[in-house]
This record gives C-alpha cells, sequence and structure tokens, in this order.
C-alpha cells in the first residue's frame, strides 16, 4: 500500500492548490465556491496522479540512474509494470467520468490536461524548452479547473504570472538535471538542450518578468477598481523576497530538484508565502 501511495505522489498535490487561486483573487469565498473548487481539487489530483504513473512507466530506464528517482515504486521494482498500467486506467477513468457527470466544463479541461500530458510523457518531454512550456500549461489548466468548477472570472494578470511562476519553477527544475548531467549522471534525453548558462539566465529573467507583472498586476486600474484599494503594491515585498529566496536555493544551495518539496519543507519561503497570503487580505480588508 506505502508503494501505491508513492506512485501516486500526493505530495505533488500541492500544485493542485492553484485551483483555489480564483476564489481567493476574486475575494468569493463562500462553503459554495470552496466546496466546489474542492471537489476540482479531487478529480484534478486523480487525473494527475494517473499521469505521473504513466511518466514514471515511461521513465523506469532513466530513473534508475538518478539518485532520488530510483527509489521510485517502478524503477525500484515494488510496483509492477501491470500493476501500475491497471492503476493509471482506473484513476484516469474515475477521474474523467466523474467531471464528465458533475461538470462537463471541468471534463473539458481535465481532458485536456491529461492529452496535453500523455503527449508530454510520450514524446514532448525529450523536446527542450517545449517541455517546460507544458508543465507550464499545467498550472494554469489549474487555475481554469478552478474557475470552471466555481463559475468565478479568472483575470489574465492571474493566468499571466501563474503561467509566468510555472516557468520559473521549471527551469529551476531543469538546472538540477543539468548539474547531474555534469557529474556524469544524465537522466534525461533533452538535457543536451540545457546548460547551466542557458538556465541561470533563463532563470533572472523569468524573475525580472514575474516581478514587474506582478507589480503592474497590483497598480493595475482593473485592480485598483475592483478591490478599491491603491496599496496593494506594497505586497510585492513579498513576492520579491519569495523570488529571492528560491533563486538563493537554486543557485547557492543547488537544491531546485524538487519545487514541490522545497515549498513544503523550506520555512523561510512558507513564512514568505504566508505573509505574503496574510499582507494581500489585509490591504484588500482595511
Amino acid at each position: 500500500m506505502m508503494n501505491i501511495v508513492k506512485l501516486l505522489r500526493p505530495h505533488q498535490y500541492i500544485k493542485n492548490l492553484f485551483i483555489f487561486a480564483p476564489i481567493f483573487f476574486s475575494f468569493t469565498i463562500t462553503t459554495n465556491s470552496i466546496s466546489q473548487s474542492l471537489i476540482a481539487f479531487v478529480l484534478f489530483s486523480l487525473i494527475a496522479s494517473s499521469i505521473y504513473i504513466l511518466n514514471d512507466y515511461m521513465d523506469i530506464e532513466e530513473d534508475k540512474k538518478h539518485p532520488i528517482k530510483s527509489n521510485r515504486p517502478l524503477a525500484n521494482g515494488s510496483i509492477s509494470k501491470k500493476q501500475a498500467i491497471n492503476l493509471f486506467i482506473l484513476l484516469s477513468l474515475v477521474s474523467l467520468v466523474s467531471s464528465f457527470l458533475y461538470n462537463i466544463s471541468l471534463f473539458f479541461v481535465l481532458l485536456l490536461y491529461f492529452i496535453l500530458n500523455i503527449a508530454y510523457s510520450l514524446k514532448l518531454k525529450h523536446i527542450s524548452i517545449i517541455d517546460i512550456f507544458i508543465i507550464s500549461t499545467g498550472f494554469v489548466l489549474r487555475l481554469f479547473a478552478g474557475s470552471v468548477s466555481s463559475e468565478i472570472y479568472l483575470s489574465y494578470w492571474i493566468i499571466i504570472m501563474t503561467f509566468l511562476l510555472a516557468l520559473f519553477l521549471a527551469i529551476a527544475k531543469r538546472r538540477d538535471d543539468v548539474l547531474l548531467s555534469n557529474q556524469g549522471k544524465e537522466t534525461r534525453k533533452n538535457i543536451d538542450g540545457y546548460n547551466l548558462e542557458f538556465v541561470n539566465a533563463s532563470m533572472v529573467l523569468m524573475a525580472a518578468v514575474i516581478i514587474v507583472s506582478y507589480i503592474l498586476y497590483t497598480v493595475s486600474n482593473e485592480v485598483i477598481i475592483k478591490f478599491n484599494t491603491e496599496y496593494l503594491y506594497m505586497t510585492t515585498f513579498f513576492v520579491i523576497l519569495g523570488i529571492l529566496r528560491y533563486m538563493q536555493i537554486t543557485f547557492v544551495e543547488e537544491k531546485s530538484g524538487s519545487p514541490t518539496s522545497i515549498v513544503s519543507k523550506d520555512i523561510f519561503l512558507k513564512v514568505t508565502i504566508l505573509a505574503w497570503l496574510c499582507s494581500f487580505i489585509v490591504v484588500v480588508k482595511i
């Protein structure tokens, strides 16, 4: 059972919290909107786990060469290929059928995520740059899953910033692969399309674009009118702090292999994110 749980990667469900972003940024936090978003969260988590299984299945030989991924159930042989495929089919069917019966719009979002990630697992993850764009698109689809389930309008600002942030994290993750490759532990077929100079420059570029985009969001007329405040720009302090801390973890500590583990374990980042959330709420409510 523990091996099955590891195969599903529940620790990765932290990514699916983006589903709740529409109700947070619209401040439409009601029992109904939360329950609808929670259903979307569960169904998205199921379809995501099915993709994790497929991805592990396709990467068995590559994962065996990785110092950490070699402990995954399929890579170490604790789960058979047949068991993994059966679980993949079961989870994907439960998620897609349930979403079809619950909310047809949510079904199409999940179906698009499913098809896109199958293509990613089979081919697209081996094409440099395209691979990180697919990962980032997955985060945007999480936003749409929350939007269609709670029937809340999704601001283009939120879509843009989510995509940019996801791209930043994906590039940081590739940096870890580049470091392993430089140590003679090549684990990805597309790693030749990256090197430290390119990845470092890309991260710095994305960090700058994220910060500027967030500042533009906070001072836009749309947001000022919506929240009836001109002081939302003050929350930029914590955005910059969080970005710099993540870059410190990536460049100085060289621990960017798993964004979810970093966010869930790094106290500095958790406090910064919490401070940003609190400051955002305080500024909007005062």
